[in-house]
Formats: C-alpha cells, sequence, structure tokens
C-alpha cells in the first residue's frame, strides 16, 4: 500500500476509530480505550514515535498473544504508601492510568506514594500520564525500562545491555506545568526505525555499529549496532549513570530483572507522586516552580534561537491545537493506519482538511 498523504483527523473521531480497531482485534472495550486515549495523546503532544504510529505493532503483539487482551493487575505487595504490582502484559496504557490514579490517591494520605510495575506491555509516552498528577496540584515521577530489549550499551563498550530507559516528571505550577520526558539514550529504537524506514541517516553519530566504530546510519541497529546513551561519545558516561538508575528502580523494586531473562515486550516501570501539601504546602511549592519558568523563559535568548522555552511548553500548546484542529498524521503513519483498517474492517475516519502544505 503506497501513496497515502499526510491527513489531519478530528480528535474524538480518531479516537473512536483507533478504539474500534483493537476491539475489532479482540481488545477488551475498556483496555481498547485506554490504548486509544494514550496513543493519541502521544501524537497531540508531539511524540508521534510513540502515538498511533504503534497500532501495527500493538496488533502484532494482540495476535500473537505480546499484549493480553483480558486480565487483571495483581497485587504483589501492598503496604499503602508503596504497592508493587504484576501486570500479566497488560496494555501499559491502562497500567500506567491505573498506578496514577492510586498513587495520587495515596500521596494525599501519606504524603508521597511509589507504585512498582513489573510484567507490563509497553507503555508508551511517558509523558502522557503525567497531567493526571499536576492537575491536582502534584508532582509525579515516572521511569521505565524493558528487559526483553537491549539496544544501548554501556558507556564504553560495544554490546548492548540496556534499553532507552525513559524518565518523566511533572511539576506542577501556577500555569501550565513544567513536563520532561527525556530518555537515557539519544534516540529510540523506534525512533530509528522511523529515520531508517525514510532513509534518512541521523543528524549525528548516535549510535555504534556491530564493530563498536560510531554511526550515523540507523540501519546499524538491524545489523547488530547500538545506540549511544545521552552524551554520545564525548559524555556518555552521563546518560549511561542515568540509564543504571533507571534499571535499579523499575526492575529492582518490581523484583523482576535483565538474570530472569524475559521474552516478548516485558516492561516494568516505576512511579512515584508527591503531595507538596505535606512538605511545605503547594503554595510555597508553585512559588518557586513559577519563579523558575520565569528565570527561564526570560533568559536572554543565544543566536539563533526565538525564545526559551521549558519542557511541556510546545507540548501543551501543541496539544491545545490539536484539540482545537484536529490531529496531523504523516502519510507513513495514515499508511499504516490505512492497512490496520483493512485488517480489521473499520473504516478510516474522514479528515478534516488535507494540510496546506501537502495539498
Amino acid at each position: 500500500m503506497t501513496g497515502v498523504p499526510p491527513t489531519r483527523i478530528a480528535q474524538p473521531k480518531l479516537e473512536h476509530f483507533i478504539r474500534s480497531v483493537f476491539v475489532a482485534a479482540g481488545l477488551r472495550d475498556d483496555l481498547a480505550a485506554d490504548v486509544a486515549e494514550v496513543l493519541i495523546e502521544a501524537d497531540m503532544m508531539g511524540h508521534a514515535t510513540h502515538g498511533v504510529a504503534l497500532v501495527p505493532m500493538y496488533l502484532k503483539s494482540l495476535e500473537s498473544g505480546g499484549m493480553a487482551k483480558d486480565g487483571e493487575i495483581e497485587v504483589l505487595a501492598d503496604m499503602g504508601a508503596c504497592a508493587t504490582w504484576t501486570c500479566h502484559r497488560l496494555p501499559g496504557a491502562t497500567v500506567l492510568k491505573r498506578a496514577m490514579d492510586l498513587a495520587i490517591e495515596r500521596a494525599k494520605t501519606f504524603g508521597c506514594s511509589t507504585v512498582s510495575i513489573t510484567d507490563s506491555y509497553h507503555m508508551g509516552a511517558l509523558a502522557v500520564y503525567l497531567v493526571q498528577a499536576t492537575q491536582q496540584g502534584m508532582m509525579a515521577v515516572l521511569s521505565s525500562s524493558t528487559l526483553s530489549s537491549n539496544g544501548v550499551a554501556p558507556f564504553g563498550g560495544t554490546v548492548g545491555v540496556m534499553t532507552p530507559n525513559p524518565i518523566a516528571a511533572g511539576i506542577p505550577t501556577s500555569g501550565d506545568p513544567i513536563l520532561l520526558d527525556i530518555s537515557a539514550s539519544i534516540t529510540t529504537r523506534n525512533k530509528s526505525l522511523q529515520y531508517a524506514a525514510a532513509g534518512q541517516r541521523f543528524p549525528g553519530q548516535w549510535a555504534l555499529d556491530v564493530d563498536g566504530n560510531p554511526s550515523d546510519d540507523p540501519n546499524a541497529l538491524l545489523d547488530g549496532g547500538t545506540l549511544l546513551p545521552i552524551g554520545g561519545l564525548d559524555h556518555g558516561h552521563k546518560g549511561y549513570a542515568l540509564g543504571l538508575m533507571v534499571e535499579a528502580l523499575t526492575q529492582g523494586f518490581s523484583g523482576i530483572g535483565r538474570n530472569d531473562e524475559q521474552t516478548g515486550t516485558y516492561t516494568t516501570g516505576f512511579l512515584q507522586v508527591f503531595d507538596p501539601r505535606a512538605f511545605a504546602g503547594k503554595d510555597a511549592f508553585t512559588r518557586t516552580t513559577d519563579h523558575l519558568v520565569k528565570l527561564c523563559q526570560n533568559n536572554h535568548p543565544r543566536a539563533g534561537v526565538d525564545k526559551v522555552r521549558v519542557p511541556g511548553e510546545n507540548a501543551l500548546a501543541r496539544r491545545r491545537a490539536a484539540l482545537k484542529n484536529g490531529v496531523d498524521l504523516s502519510g507513513q503513519i495514515m499508511q499504516g493506519l490505512a492497512a490496520a483498517a483493512e485488517q480489521t474492517g473499520v473504516k478510516l475516519p474522514d479528515p478534516v482538511v488535507q494540510r496546506l502544505c501537502d495539498i
């Protein structure tokens, strides 16, 4: 299937379509609703690699049993402020939405709350979940790792050990929250595959080939190469250390690690939510964060930079625009959705309008 143009689709229609596709593929309706919501939120916030581009991969996982179509979360431990869950490969969207709900509620009682997660399916863009906490004036810190993948080598090494190991934080202010979502590697495998599919090279030497040579070729990953940690060849020890911390948080506390040799998309997570009211108070917290935002946004920009922004500023602006005007989807993403529609018999939604740059 070729020649599918970029398209803009209204968010409610797109969400109904994605949900219907997954229900048609056998995913329980409430789980399908969670997945559709989270994938589209990622697209609206600008995380296209973790948005509806993942629909074909998710459908294959449903077919193979890599993602559970039904089931429930099992509580392994619960001490009030701390809980540990095993999720039997349920969609990460459902797992993290429920974990965030629990952590927020318990933070109101304990001041801070932690949920450790094991055996989840893919969790998507972590930034999507943070607003659940910041809307209630709470700060959330969330990280994940995938035990069944190892595309990032330790700094100085050549053999993959870790995944990109994202860590995200939602920081409340009196206005829009600060939303950061970074990985311990320069880029992700999904983004690398998109570069390769488009016939593009990395903007820099982001990878090592199978022999350990620096490379800007995303295909190096398909031939046994690895991604470099944040900081690259010069300062990659920093990204390496961050990745190790995420591995310890997500695997050590959940009790399942790389020594357990898991297969499929086996994802672990670590979530903490903090209620400022249990510390110096909500007003004191936002007074500090508001000032930090002003110091950054009012900072004199260097040459070539329009303005200094804080993390999440662009993402939230994109989200508001998408809710108003529709979700922009590339031709490559639309090709995947068209194939999903054909596979499941669910009609693609009509576009709002084709983007002017593509007419």
